[in-house]
């Protein structure tokens, strides 16, 4: 996907002004004060890496749909969708800034949105991978589904911290293809009638009462 964006660095926080009207389609979640809890900025970031993984020029695409969904005031440009995800704390790039509520918000309506944009390429892998499984047949036979988990793999390997005990369970191939494979179908979820909105409140299960 060749997408072109204007980047213009900053510095400065989320604007403060009402609520893009996007974001209203999902609830409000009795968080901390300190932002969204570690296990959602973790799974926020896996979900966007598997759409990178998926579609090359990934972060084009994420920022053109910001744009398009109206959300360029919380994800302005290239560096602040790159600090956004480096909130996940099993990046070799962790940043101690919170991932505040509404930046989670944006970040969810993109994914799903562009999930939704890739239903049929997320069907045919998973199929593929179903056939190929119930066959015995090594994922490498099909050219679609191998260069996805390749480039998931790769994406993973070079960006997540091998020293947190969360990564190094995922040293092996097999492992993060599994890894990989189930972010497709989490994908593919978001993509279903009030997926958007099951796939936020399961990134906050046990998280609020």
């Amino acid at each position: 996907m060749n997408l072109a964006v204007s980047v213009m660095p900053t510095n400065s926080p989320p604007a403060n002004q009402s609520t893009p009207m996007i974001l209203e389609s999902l609830p409000d979640l009795d968080i901390l004060d300190r932002g969204c809890p570690s296990r959602s900025r973790q799974q926020i970031d896996l979900i966007l890496l598997a759409i990178e993984a998926l579609e090359l020029g990934g972060s084009e695409a994420m920022l053109y749909m910001a744009k398009e969904l109206e959300l360029q005031d919380i994800i302005k440009n290239r560096v602040v969708l790159w600090r956004l995800r480096c909130t996940n704390p099993l990046r070799r790039s962790h940043t101690r800034r919170p991932l505040h509520l509404e930046e989670a918000k944006a970040l969810v309506v993109i994914a799903s949105y562009l999930a939704r944009r890739m239903t049929v390429l997320i069907r045919q892998l998973l199929l593929a991978y179903e056939q190929l499984s119930e066959k015995q047949i090594p994922v490498e036979q099909h050219f679609r589904l191998s260069e996805y988990l390749e480039r998931f793999r790769t994406h993973f390997r070079s960006r997540m911290n091998p020293r947190r005990a969360k990564v190094s369970i995922y040293n092996t191939d097999e492992k993060l293809n599994e890894l990989a494979l189930s972010l497709l179908s989490q994908l593919l979820f978001c993509t279903g009638t009030g997926g958007m909105q099951r796939f936020w409140t399961s990134l906050f299960d046990g998280e609020v009462t």
